[in-house]
């Protein structure tokens, strides 16, 4: 491990931004590209099956909330440690990360299996919908200790300076869901729930490769520990970036069902259109993971200043991927969205919001960064606070206000996400340069 450790503390910061956002972008392009292939097959079954896994998708992103939490906590608590080369801390954080894992893995089984049918008719899925819909999630809620375990594997091997091992299990089982999905959807005849047994039985298997690749990086097998000191401080981490994610869950379900109003083929060209974006974003999401690791591991070591380095170098690189992205997104997106559907509503409603939201494409690469850089820093705090009013409370009210009130158009909706999401890229901005000059006082 001691490669590691000197890696990210010492040569071009640059060089370290491109060589650790490039396996992790690879990787969260398979893992979205994973997700479209699930709507893909689900739209050969049937539009219904297209808007049920859809709605089914919103649902799921709880438990991702959980799993990204635990992700950020644990590359926020494992980093400083690689960054002193302190190999036992860094063991002991792994094992007190895997026995959090294993307790909120049961948590998210127990809640989710609570509130995903509320969820679903929330978010406007009709009687011939639902059912579609919760029986793909009730499936994938059975693979949810396999999710998060894959997310604290990742996260902690980000934190040393390893971005390729999950970038390797993110697009294996990518492939293997091309085969998985059409034989166990249409040749075994399970339809829907085929599509989620593929995902369950290849999460898994992500897991175990993730696991096994981590003990050898710590020299021993992780075993999970219950120290309740460790966790308080592990929380402190994963609590909050949950939240800013389960923050980003609740303003999709806010937005989607006042797009529901419309109908659900609205909802389906909303829900693809939000994945496409992501599609776009992952080299930005990738560069924010390789900012957390050389932003954490140095602030183990000591280096303030290049933690500084490491925040505006990674706005320049993300500004350069914003001129690739844009243009994409304003001009390509009818041809995106062709590809998935023949639904001229569905078609529509996708196309305008990659349009509309090309205007905030760097704004959403400014707040990646700066949440990063305030996680890495041990303040997640303020970016689950912005969280909130991003995306709760101000678009939430204003668009209730417009659709429900006033009578506006579904477009509507899609103007004042970006205008929110503009503003709260200044705000955050703005604090992480504040924060960041408080490191060399």
């Amino acid at each position: 491990m001691n490669s590691v450790k000197k890696s990210l503390t010492e040569g071009p910061v640059l060089g370290h931004l491109v060589r650790l956002s490039i396996p992790a972008s690879m990787g969260m392009i398979f893992n979205t590209l994973y997700n479209l292939s699930d709507f893909w097959f689900a739209g050969k079954l049937s539009d219904d099956a297209l808007s049920g896994v859809s709605i089914a998708g919103s649902v799921f992103f709880l438990l991702l909330a959980i799993g990204i939490g635990v992700q950020t906590g644990a590359s926020a608590v494992i980093a400083p440690a690689v960054g002193k080369g302190d190999d036992q801390s860094v063991a002991d954080w792994v094992d007190h990360v895997f026995g959090l894992s294993l307790v909120l893995s049961v948590i998210v089984l127990i809640l989710g299996w609570s509130v995903a049918e509320p969820l679903v008719l929330f978010l406007g899925a009709e009687p011939d919908i639902a059912p579609l819909a919760m029986e793909y999630v009730s499936i994938t809620l059975l693979g949810a200790f396999t999710f998060v375990l894959s997310f604290a594997a990742a996260g902690a091997l980000m934190a040393m300076g390893d971005t390729k091992s999950n970038r390797n299990a993110l697009t294996v089982g990518f492939f293997i869901n091309l085969v998985l999905n059409p034989l166990l959807t249409f040749s075994v005849g399970l339809g829907v729930s085929g599509l989620a047994l593929a995902t369950v039985l290849i999460k898994g298997a992500s897991a175990v490769y993730l696991y096994i690749v981590l003990c050898r990086a710590i020299g021993r097998y992780s075993r999970p520990r219950f120290d309740i000191s460790r966790w308080i401080t592990l929380l402190q981490q994963v609590l909050p970036a949950s939240f800013n994610m389960l923050t980003i869950i609740m303003g999709g379900f806010i937005s989607v069902s006042l797009v529901g109003r419309f109908g659900s083929e609205h909802v389906a060209g909303y829900a693809v259109g939000l994945r496409l974006e992501q599609v776009l974003l992952l080299p930005a999401l990738g560069l924010n993971a390789a900012v957390m690791a050389i932003a954490g591991q140095n602030l183990g070591a000591g280096n303030f200043q290049r933690v500084q380095e490491t925040y505006k170098t990674a706005l320049k690189v993300g500004l350069a991927m914003a001129t690739v992205s844009i243009p994409i997104m304003v001009f390509l997106s009818p041809a995106m969205m062709d590809f998935f559907t023949d639904d001229d509503a569905i078609r529509q409603t996708g196309a305008a919001y990659l349009k509309i939201d090309a205007i905030a494409f760097y704004a959403y690469v400014v707040l990646f960064l700066s949440t990063a850089t305030l996680q890495a820093m041990k303040q997640p705090l303020f970016p689950m606070v912005l969280g909130i009013a991003r995306q709760v409370v101000v678009p939430a009210s204003i668009n209730y206000w417009l659709i429900v009130y006033k009578g506006f158009p579904m477009i509507s909706i899609f103007y004042t996400i970006i205008s929110v999401v503009v503003v709260a890229a200044m705000v955050s901005h703005w604090y992480t340069l504040k924060r960041l000059r408080t490191l060399s006082l």
